[in-house]
């Protein structure tokens, strides 16, 4: 295996274990995990979750520091993300009944998990 091939497979393998910790965060929140890595034709959504019928949209970011992992999510992944989840919904109409929103977790190298809840919105 190249090197760069090699930094690519350890840095998918970090990012799911970051998933991984970032929903177990959610779950022991109280929140219900009802899909995980979706793929949409507008792209993939690291997961979807469900509280107290408020659907969040969940994007997870892994980086040696949370402040760094906060910055990671720009304005194009944002609206990759508004658009992967438009068709989410389009294929699971009853989610979501008391609203939905964006909200991102923050993992750091140590594992520590932050969650920036309503991180950003559609443009009005």
């Amino acid at each position: 295996m190249n090197p760069r091939s090699a930094r690519g497979s350890r840095a998918h393998a970090s990012g799911l274990g970051a998933e991984a910790i970032a929903l177990a965060a959610l779950e022991a929140d109280g929140w219900r995990i009802l899909a995980r890595r979706v793929r949409t034709p507008a792209g993939e959504i690291d997961a979807a979750a469900e509280k107290d019928g408020l659907l969040a949209i969940i994007e997870v970011k892994h980086r040696p520091t949370l402040a760094g992992a906060a910055a990671a999510l720009g304005p194009r992944q944002q609206v990759r993300l508004m658009s992967a989840a438009q068709a989410l919904l389009a294929e699971n109409p009853d989610w979501g009944a008391q609203g939905v929103r964006f909200d991102v977790l923050v993992v750091d190298a140590a594992g520590a998990v932050r969650r920036i809840a309503d991180a950003f919105r559609l443009e009005e």
